[in-house]
């Protein structure tokens, strides 16, 4: 070996002691990251998922997100540790709009730097449609119209044609298209006018087309038709009471029952009603008032195709 061989290979070995002497190390890395995929995506909310590496760094990281590259919305910061080992982390995200394609990635950093993870995307489905109404009024008077009023929401719930559909009592006979189908508004509402309704009945409102999808079935109640009148009998503290039923609820009970303001009413007598036509019945009693004042007729009708009812009050001077 040569002179000068020998010189540079003990200033190398010179270099290599004197850095290890004085402790000399490489310098920090910044975090390493992973954008992972994504899970439990609804059509509001989903999981994004990923892996940060600290590298031995105190490390944050977050996920960024939004409808384009530029993201726009950002996950809390979370804490990854200072580990030198790839970690799992996961965040939700909620507030999404239904059928949007959303981009989204894993930033971390560190006082080393800070790394982004590569873009991916996933779409947000859409929202199911659902139905829901009522009756109005509920119970509705024998032979009166009503309005089936309802909400269809969801994706595309607007300008949705729908049918509505009745089952009428006893309830055996299954659901029938009711009228013309109609068309939602564009928040999604609606209104079936129903004319003339003579018995109980289950109603639903269904979607035309796919997919299809029912309301849940209300019961819409049709209550007796009460007429109620009073006349003179020529006896002093004597009236006579009667009335009409519609239908011919014939055997019903009839109470006779005087209003007292802020309090319960009170009984004043009754009697049953008796047949009159093929669809109106009637009832008449004469009885002994004790006040005078308004009065009403409550007609009680068994459990069936109709529902018990009380009259429009009458004055008795």
């Amino acid at each position: 070996m040569s002179r000068n061989s020998v010189l540079v290979a003990l200033a190398f070995a010179f270099a290599l002691a004197l850095a290890a002497s004085t402790g000399q190390a490489a310098s920090p890395t910044a975090p390493s990251v992973s954008t992972g995929s994504v899970s439990n995506v609804t059509f509001s909310s989903a999981i994004l998922d990923g892996s940060v590496d600290p590298r031995g760094q105190e490390t944050n990281y977050a996920f960024q997100y939004g409808p384009t590259r530029s993201y726009g919305s950002q996950t809390p910061l979370s804490p990854a540790g200072n580990g030198t080992k790839t970690l799992r982390v996961s965040q939700s995200v909620s507030g999404l709009q239904p059928l949007t394609t959303y981009h989204y990635r894993i930033v971390a950093s560190s006082q080393a730097g800070t790394t982004n993870g590569r873009d991916r995307t996933f779409t947000t489905p859409a929202i199911p449609l659902s139905l829901v109404i009522t009756g109005v009024p509920d119970p509705v008077v024998f032979g009166n119209s009503f309005l089936v009023e309802g909400t269809l929401s969801g994706t595309g719930a607007g300008n949705h044609e729908i049918v509505l559909q009745a089952n009428p009592y006893p309830y055996l006979g299954g659901f029938q298209i009711v009228g013309n189908p109609e068309v939602t508004n564009p928040t999604g509402g609606f209104s079936f006018p129903f004319l003339g309704l003579l018995e109980s009945a289950q109603l639903r409102v269904v979607t035309v087309g796919k997919p299809e999808v029912s309301s849940p079935p209300v019961l819409e109640n049709v209550a007796v038709r009460v007429s109620f009148h009073v006349r003179s009998v020529g006896r002093p503290g004597f009236v006579r009471l009667y009335g009409t039923v519609a239908p011919a609820e014939v055997g019903a009970l009839v109470g006779f029952q005087l209003l007292v303001p802020g309090h319960r009413s009170v009984n004043e007598g009754g009697t049953s009603v008796k047949a009159g036509t093929p669809t109106v019945s009637r009832f008449s009693r004469v009885v002994r008032l004790h006040r005078r004042g308004l009065y009403r007729a409550l007609i009680q009708v068994p459990p069936g195709a109709h529902v018990s009812n009380y009259s429009t009050p009458i004055l008795v001077r």
